[in-house]
């Protein structure tokens, strides 16, 4: 059977883009081991449904990289030029029962406040406007979490009010926050 013997890595899941420090590309299972870290930190998992197992955030991973197959897009494993490590994930989803067409974020925490959720999301914004024809964007951000509300405040994008997430995470408050691809296009840069 072709393509089993490496996983298939050979497959093309989406492009890959480079910013002034970092590189976005599709993930990979490459990247369970600091995925797992991130995804056991306290920290890093507060806002982002909890923390989970090693063997649960292989399941993440492969259902970001489902998404990439059935939609055409997904979540960007981003790694940090300089060092080649990964810094997170960062991207496009919009999965079933979602709120509407999102461009979210994830870091592991050694790389919180360096600017680097804000520099790849410009970027993911970018293409899910100019290339996947997007006509709405949001961010879905628990009203405390405000790194994730300066980071949408800084791509232009702002609190719309409530959100419902679907199960399993439909009792925890979140707050839309977005823009249309007018307003992300009219944006000073």
């Amino acid at each position: 059977m072709a393509g089993t013997e490496k996983g298939m890595t050979e497959l093309i899941l989406g492009p890959t883009f480079e910013t002034e420090r970092l590189i976005l590309r599709p993930p990979s299972e490459a990247d369970l081991d600091a995925w797992a870290e991130m995804s056991n930190d306290e920290e890093a998992m507060r806002y982002l449904g909890g923390i989970i197992s090693r063997a649960e955030t292989w399941r993440v991973i492969a259902g970001t990289i489902g998404a990439w197959v059935i939609r055409g897009y997904g979540m960007f494993s981003v790694i940090e030029k300089k060092s080649n490590a990964w810094v997170g994930r960062i991207g496009p989803l919009s999965p079933e029962g979602w709120p509407g067409t999102e461009v979210g974020w994830g870091l592991h925490p050694a790389y919180f406040g360096k600017g680097y959720a804000t520099e790849a999301a410009t970027r993911c914004m970018d293409w899910v406007f100019d290339d996947l024809g997007w006509t709405d964007a949001i961010h879905c951000i628990a009203p405390e979490n405000k790194p994730s509300q300066k980071v949408a405040e800084r791509l232009g994008s702002r609190n719309r009010g409530p959100g419902k997430l679907p199960p399993p995470w439909q009792d925890k408050p979140n707050d839309l926050w977005g823009q249309t691809r007018e307003q992300w296009r009219a944006r000073q840069r």
